[in-house]
């Protein structure tokens, strides 16, 4: 099991992105939640098998609707998400 941490800057806050997110977490084997940061940002926990965590976050970064909206992201590895059942979208 891994957990990341994945921020993504671009045109990511009101275009429907967290809702395609946890749409497309439904695809893979993972928990998490995603929600929007103050700074316009979006901040993406997500935990599972580093091969359905990395094929998660290829789908979203190269293969989805969404992707063209992504203008960076970055990620980083974190200690596994407490209670992490299924995938929500945090307010």
């Amino acid at each position: 099991m891994i957990a990341k941490r994945v921020i993504f800057q671009g045109r990511v806050q009101g275009v429907g992105f967290r809702y395609t997110v946890k749409d497309l977490a439904r695809g893979f084997d993972v928990c998490g939640s995603v929600k929007n940061l103050p700074d316009g940002s979006v901040e993406l926990q997500v935990m599972g098998e580093a091969d359905e965590v990395t094929g998660f976050l290829r789908e979203i970064t190269e293969e989805s609707s969404i992707a063209r909206n992504i203008k960076t992201h970055y990620s980083e590895i974190i200690p596994p998400l407490q209670h992490c059942g299924g995938f929500t979208i945090e307010r």
